[in-house]
């Protein structure tokens, strides 16, 4: 999630994608996803298991910013806003 292009990012895991986007998109999640506006989905990586995710997430938590970013671009060189592409049913 993040607030804009080159703005505050958030990493972080979810077992239901659309449903955790929805909360960060509405403001329902409290902290600093909802402090900064972290409200677009400009990022997603699916795993086997919500193990997998969450040990990717520790990851890439410890990651540089400028790390965080080129696999932004690499998959959304826009950073426009993916939720419709995974909200859909």
């Amino acid at each position: 999630m993040a607030s804009r292009r080159n703005g505050t990012i958030y990493i972080g895991s979810a077992h239901a994608l659309p449903k955790r986007a929805w909360e960060h998109r509405n403001g329902v999640v409290e902290g600093i996803k909802k402090k900064y506006g972290c409200n677009l989905l400009v990022w997603y990586e699916a795993h086997e298991s919500l193990d997998a995710a969450r040990l990717r997430e520790r990851q890439m938590k410890e990651w540089r910013r400028a790390w965080k970013i080129r696999e932004i671009e690499g998959l959304n060189p826009e950073w426009n806003d993916l939720y419709n592409a995974v909200a859909r049913p």
